[in-house]
């Protein structure tokens, strides 16, 4: 386990809570709070209905900023924590070890106020375990008309103990609310387009204004729609692509995308860097240079790559995430003084580029990004001197959990940048075998693994659903049939633990959490499935799984812009235009790969046969059968019509 900031530890003047012997560096970091934090698991309910308590729920993670400047201010607060064990059953959860229960919360979250909540996400539950009040930061002490945490829970305390009915009645009231969905009338190409890009930022590029996330898996179906004929599509991917690899949501000196911006030009970072952003954010650049050929978008590729083996890279896994904050400075590792910047003795070109002349952008310092369409020439030696910089720096703290779904991720992308360095195929090969011999034990697959701690919480949708994508997408760059099959016996053992009659869940507890469609974030784990299941039903013939992800779509509402539900969205269009399995002899696919790789059709899969010429069919049967390929390219340009 990496080492934890001191800022969390102040063991001379709080004893522990029951926090210290949770495997979670998140937990870890509040064990020494004086607040009485509990873990969550099935007793909570019990002891709050025995105690008679209202649950007080607080949910992070180990490397969120402002999760930490909440446990500074008021949960590192006597008076604050004596309120909270008077009057509560305090509990912690970490986001990233309890996925589906954070969802389950961020849910209702949006339901009540409309848009997305975030972290540090704090509930308060009647003893029964409904939501009374729900909410993100919140201040220690009341100002500017938001009340504080003392008068708060003191406030929800006395009150709770007076009446409970009343506070019942209030989470009654909340249980009734239910999610707008905007009908889906017409689905089309068109629609989904129209649906996606409606908050597009034309100036600043990106979606929304502030903070901005980079919402990989919109940018993906922009490039799917793009090869289905949209140019307009192919423009914003590219613009938004292009704008971040210049801009300080990019690391410009060692690589990586940070979480992201906290302005709409996408200057000024949260500079937490996520296992998941670099992941689902480099096989996009992989695309870009595949449709460009512009140097940028390889560099972008191989620089991220090389920064997370560095820093992230634990004997062929990833950990999951680090830090905004070094030395209780935030973006502290990443920024520069004015008096280091002038050492470096830039051309006036470097200076016009990196826009110094403007002065210090973050607290006094520089966070770098290029104002220019390009790199200019002298980057790279730039990039050098930069990191020689930071070499006597403390690189922020590092979350060592190794979750199966952000490692499936990477691995995905390791295999998509095979495309620009074949090594990076076998990079992905050898993190696949490592993820499966330490998280797939004796047959069951798990969710995370923690250096010094026992296994023990079991995979949940995610897991497999990304899992399932990796082997996939792994089975696309090396056609090893293993890889296929493994991947269709985790679909089915999915199917088995998280589809039931009301439809899909995201756990197997007996506490089931319905399926959320949201990708602002990461990829919904549900949208990633239907995928999966389109996917799998050409490349193993097997028409029930087409026929599960249609009944399971029918009921998405793809066209509700609040939902942000691209990968949905893409799902629907592979049943649209159909996923196309290309079979020619294994050696003969490979010697044409290059010329397939050209072939502008998103959902083109190749499949090794016995057979003595090229063919292609979708799920509803074979279209084209030639032993010259170009008569079958045509055949499949004629499906984007």
């Amino acid at each position: 386990m990496g080492v934890i900031p001191s800022l969390f530890f102040i063991s001379s003047l709080f004893a522990s809570n029951s926090l210290i012997h949770s495997s979670s560096p998140y937990l870890q970091q509040h064990a020494q709070n004086p607040v009485d934090w509990i873990a969550w698991d099935e007793n909570v309910l019990e002891r709050a209905k025995e105690e008679h308590k209202p649950i007080f729920i607080s949910i992070g993670y180990s490397t969120c900023h402002w999760c930490h400047v909440m446990a500074h201010e008021s949960f590192e607060n006597e008076t604050i924590a004596e309120i909270i064990n008077t009057y509560f059953i305090p509990v912690k959860i970490d986001r990233e070890e309890l996925s589906h229960l954070d969802s389950h919360y961020q849910q209702l979250h949006r339901q009540l106020y409309g848009r997305s909540g975030g972290w540090p996400l704090n509930a308060i539950l009647t003893e029964e375990g409904k939501v009374f009040w729900i909410g993100t930061y919140v201040p220690p002490h009341s100002e500017e008309g938001v009340e504080g945490m003392d008068s708060m829970m003191k406030r929800f305390g006395e009150g709770y103990a007076r009446d409970k009915e009343k506070y019942r009645a209030l989470a009654m009231n909340i249980e009734k609310i239910s999610p707008t969905v905007v009908a889906d009338g017409n689905i089309s190409a068109k629609a989904l387009f129209e649906s996606v890009t409606s908050n597009y930022d034309a100036l600043y590029h990106g979606f929304g204004i502030a903070p901005k996330f980079p919402e990989a898996s919109k940018i993906a179906l922009l490039l799917d729609l793009a090869e289905l004929g949209n140019p307009q599509a192919k423009k914003m991917a590219l613009e938004i692509l292009h704008t971040m690899a210049l801009s300080g949501l990019y690391d410009q000196s060692e690589g990586g995308f940070f979480r992201y911006s906290t302005d709409a030009g996408w200057e000024i970072p949260h500079f937490e860097k996520m296992l998941y952003n670099q992941a689902e954010l480099i096989p996009l650049y992989v695309r870009a240079y595949q449709m460009t050929h512009n140097p940028l978008y390889a560099d972008v590729v191989r620089e991220t790559i090389a920064m997370m083996q560095h820093r992230f890279g634990s004997n062929g896994v990833f950990y999951s995430a680090s830090d905004a904050d070094s030395d209780h400075e935030e973006g502290g590792y990443f920024i520069y003084t004015e008096q280091e910047l002038k050492q470096l003795n830039l051309s006036a070109s470097l200076n016009a580029a990196l826009e110094l002349e403007d002065g210090a952008n973050f607290e006094g310092k520089y966070h770098l990004h290029l104002a220019t369409p390009t790199r200019p020439k002298e980057f790279r030696e730039l990039q050098t001197r930069l990191q020689e910089l930071r070499k006597n720096r403390h690189y922020p703290f590092i979350d060592t959990k190794i979750i199966t779904s952000w490692n499936a991720m990477m691995i995905e992308a390791l295999y998509k940048a095979g495309a620009i360095d074949p090594a990076y195929t076998q990079m992905g090969d050898t993190s696949l075998n490592i993820l499966l011999k330490t998280l797939q034990v004796e047959g069951t697959l798990y969710h995370q693994r923690v250096q010094g701690y026992p296994i023990t919480q079991k995979a949940l949708l995610e897991d497999y659903a990304f899992l399932i994508s990796a082997l996939l997408v792994g089975y696309q760059a090396t056609l090893d049939e293993e890889k296929l099959q493994l991947a269709q016996k985790l679909c089915d053992e999915a199917i088995t633990h998280f589809y039931t009659k009301e439809g899909w869940v995201q756990n197997s507890d007996p506490h089931k959490v319905k399926v959320d469609l949201l990708d602002k974030y990461t990829t919904s784990a549900y949208g990633r499935m239907m995928q999966n299941l389109r996917i799998l039903s050409v490349l193993s013939e097997e028409t029930r799984y087409e026929r599960l992800a249609k009944k399971s779509l029918e009921q998405t509402p793809y066209l509700d812009p609040s939902l942000n539900a691209p990968s949905s969205m893409i799902a629907w269009l592979m049943g649209r235009y159909g996923v196309i399995s290309l079979s020619h002899q294994r050696t003969i696919l490979n010697q044409n790969r290059q010329s397939i790789a050209k072939i502008a059709y998103p959902y083109l899969y190749l499949h090794p046969e016995v057979r003595d010429d090229f063919g292609a069919c979708t799920v509803n049967g074979c279209f084209s059968n030639d032993k010259n390929l170009d008569v079958v390219k045509k055949a499949i340009s004629e499906l984007k019509k």
